[in-house]
């Protein structure tokens, strides 16, 4: 699964570049990675990107290109993504323009992460040649929804198009706290995991099946916790925001995504 370009999507770091320049948008990108706040301050991702495309030319695929920074360092893989309309020249001889730009953060210990996440990305563009073009989109929205697609295809190797809504959250929230959705071969949940000292967590859903796997599984608690995603057998389960209260109580607010048959 593509994460760290889930991530960028649901955190806005997915912009239209404005520049044809290849450095220019290099150097946006950069400046983008470089707030992160996960990324600690100091690290100059710009002049990193930048020393390495002067002896190693990061263009991917027709239309993509994945410049990184790697770090000694220990943290967490991040990307920022910028999509030019027009294109932008990589300096590669009868190649076409770039459209689309993966910029990676690469600390020490996600070097596997990275690759693997790459290299998931290529498959898909490989198996999927209608997501290489971009040159006929028009909007911001629409390569938002391509990642999305190409993201649950690295996901789940399925070539069905389901979007991979799980970061949708602005539209998912309101319709799962009603008592669940199907939307696109998507099964969409509200759960909620009450956290308290020397108890058993808490679960509240409307569906069965979800609350009796919630229940029983000893790692859901730890991973959404930390933020994370966690996959419960067939359900993705996203963590939208936790409160905390007094004496270490918890309430984790999540969302939890299936992917359903599409009707006959």
């Amino acid at each position: 699964m593509l994460n760290s370009i889930l991530e960028a999507i649901e955190h806005g770091r997915m912009v239209k570049l404005t520049s044809h320049d290849k450095n220019d948008a290099l150097q946006f990108l950069g400046t983008m990675l470089e707030a992160v706040p996960s990324i600690p301050s100091g690290i100059n991702i710009v002049e990193i990107v930048l020393s390495h495309e002067k002896t190693s030319n990061t263009s991917l695929i027709a239309g993509w290109a994945c410049p990184h920074a790697r770090v000694n360092y220990d943290g967490d893989l991040s990307c920022t993504i910028g999509w030019s309309m027009e294109g932008i020249d990589y300096g590669i001889p009868d190649e076409p323009l770039v459209h689309m730009i993966i910029m990676f953060f690469v600390p020490d210990n996600q070097r596997n992460a990275y690759l693997k996440e790459v290299s998931a990305l290529v498959r898909v563009l490989k198996n999927n040649p209608q997501y290489q073009g971009l040159e006929t989109i028009q909007d911001l929205n629409a390569i938002r929804n391509n990642l999305l697609d190409i993201a649950h295809l690295a996901m789940s190797g399925d070539a069905k198009n389901y979007r991979a809504r799980m970061i949708q959250l602005d539209t998912l929230t309101k319709a799962a706290a009603t008592g669940g959705m199907h939307e696109e071969g998507l099964q969409i949940e509200a759960l909620m995991v009450v956290v308290v000292p020397d108890m058993n967590p808490v679960v509240l859903t409307q569906n069965i099946e979800l609350s009796r796997l919630a229940e029983k599984d000893i790692n859901l608690i730890t991973v959404i916790s930390k933020g994370n995603n966690y996959l419960l057998n067939d359900w993705h389960i996203v963590r939208r925001n936790t409160t905390s209260y007094t004496g270490e109580k918890f309430v984790h607010d999540c969302l939890a995504i299936k992917l359903v048959s599409a009707p006959q």
